[in-house]
């Protein structure tokens, strides 16, 4: 089979980059997905509370505005229809191949492309490749001593067991990430017992949500304008966050606040310190609840910051630091631990020019050229690449950044009649090292935690440390000085 560009994932990068193709008159391309249905990380996690964490209006596309979000942030479902409707809207759905995992890709010096692998044994061959899957797809499950003789129901938050009934259940949860906020408070009414497993506790803000009248509803609807001004203001506040990221002292007073979140819902004193972090807010993901503290001071409700030491048939087993044990009682292990996201392309065989392996070149740490190019392997794109994550606003914003540089990458081929781009080593090195210069003095790496945003060596391979109108005014145009135009 062959095709012009390949796709590979259909939740918001893949659908994004389809639409844009269609959108430009580029109609040969072919969008692969793993699962039976589209949506990506939305459709992958359907755990109770589950919603994002970026007002609504700000996390969708600025080409397909939606007048009719029911809440200031949106829940999952929600988010998947929105998904679902774009789909439909720009007829896409003959676009998409259901049930095809790719394994890998190879570029085919002679022919200009890339031939793409499936775990079925297909190949498929095209121009181009453009790897659209992000890097919260992956669940990250800890290897604990004994786990695999638990007694009871082990999931993933990414693989909630909907079948399973947690009423009256001894619940433990593992992890205390953005996920695991969401989730706790609805279990902690379900289950007789919770137990919160706390490696390091984090910073949470009050969340400022509501829903969204039907009056105002209708005035998004009948004045498109308002809307993109309301998605403007949305945008130009979270914007100001870049302050604190990049000068942690100016984190001060927002820990003010978060302390204060705590304080009004926590009575106990030894819980709230136990909840209290002690790295300077930013240096992990910030999270946003109103019901996960007063749910942790529910009396059914136990957090341990112990160590998990190992899992017995019968529970978990904790050890504190002068060494002794405590084994707590659960029938339920649900972890709450996020993603694989330094080594998502980790089981990936992506082979580029001179038989060079990804995993290869990215021996020392993941990176590319904005995010999106890689040099050695040409035609290959990336959406949310290496640090392109954000900590302070939207990913969609910085997709449609990508996509754009993208086409403007195809047009710059169109152009010269060649057929081939490959970024040039030394303009992405010059650009990682700037990148990480900014990095450097940053919360994420100066603020004392370890967090997913780093490596296994310490170094932030995950987030653009800017404004991300910077990102954008850098993807804007494709320069020719960047890249090698070959054939």
């Amino acid at each position: 089979m062959r095709t012009s560009v390949v796709i590979i994932g259909s939740g918001f990068a893949g659908l994004g980059m389809a639409i844009q193709l269609a959108e430009q008159g580029r109609d040969d391309f072919l969008v692969l997905e793993k699962a039976d249905t589209l949506g990506g990380t939305w459709r992958d996690n359907t755990y109770p509370g589950c919603a994002c964490d970026v007002q609504s209006h700000l996390y969708s596309f600025s080409f397909a505005p939606n007048p009719d979000w029911s809440r200031m942030f949106a829940q999952q479902g929600e988010i998947r229809a929105y998904l679902e409707g774009l789909a439909d809207r720009y007829r896409l759905r003959n676009r998409i191949r259901y049930g095809v995992r790719v394994t890998g890709a190879e570029f085919d010096a002679e022919a200009g492309g890339w031939t793409v692998h499936t775990a079925a044994g297909e190949s498929i061959d095209c121009r181009f490749v453009v790897w659209g899957t992000g890097a919260l797809h992956e669940p990250s499950i800890p290897e604990i001593d004994g786990l695999e003789r638990f007694g009871g129901r082990v999931f993933h938050s990414a693989n909630w067991d909907h079948q399973h009934d947690l009423t009256g259940r001894k619940v433990a949860v593992i992890g205390t990430g953005a996920s695991a906020i969401q989730f706790v408070p609805p279990v902690a009414e379900q289950a007789s017992e919770l137990t919160l497993f706390q490696r390091t506790p984090p910073w949470i803000l009050p969340k400022f949500d509501r829903p969204i009248s039907a009056v105002e509803r209708w005035a998004f609807r009948a004045f498109p304008a308002l809307q993109r001004a309301y998605r403007g203001a949305i945008y130009a506040r979270l914007e100001g966050r870049v302050f604190g990221f990049r000068h942690p002292r100016v984190m001060t007073g927002l820990e003010l606040l978060a302390k204060a979140h705590i304080r009004r819902a926590i009575a106990d004193p030894e819980l709230r310190d136990a909840v209290t972090p002690d790295y300077t807010l930013g240096c992990k993901r910030v999270l946003i609840s109103n019901d996960y503290y007063p749910a942790l001071a529910r009396d059914n409700v136990q957090v341990a910051s112990d160590g998990i030491s190992r899992v017995t048939e019968r529970g978990v087993v904790t050890v504190d630091d002068a060494g002794n044990e405590t084994e707590h009682e659960v029938d339920t292990i649900i972890f709450g631990t996020g993603f694989r996201v330094a080594d998502s392309f980790a089981q990936l065989a992506i082979v580029g020019r001179d038989g060079v392996k990804l995993t290869d070149a990215w021996r020392d740490g993941s990176e590319a050229f904005l995010g999106t190019t890689v040099a050695g392997f040409p035609n290959l794109f990336l959406l949310v690449g290496p640090n392109t994550g954000l900590s302070h606003s939207s990913m969609i914003y910085m997709i449609e950044s990508q996509v754009a540089y993208l086409l403007d990458c195809l047009r710059l081929l169109d152009r010269s009649g060649a057929r081939v781009l490959d970024t040039r080593p030394e303009r992405q090195a010059e650009y990682n090292a700037e990148l990480h210069e900014q990095l450097a003095t940053g919360v994420w790496q100066r603020g004392g935690c370890r967090s997913w945003y780093l490596d296994e060596h310490g170094v932030n391979r995950t987030l653009w440390p800017d404004f991300t109108f910077r990102f954008r005014r850098r993807t804007r145009q494709a320069d020719p000085a960047d890249h090698e135009i070959l054939g």
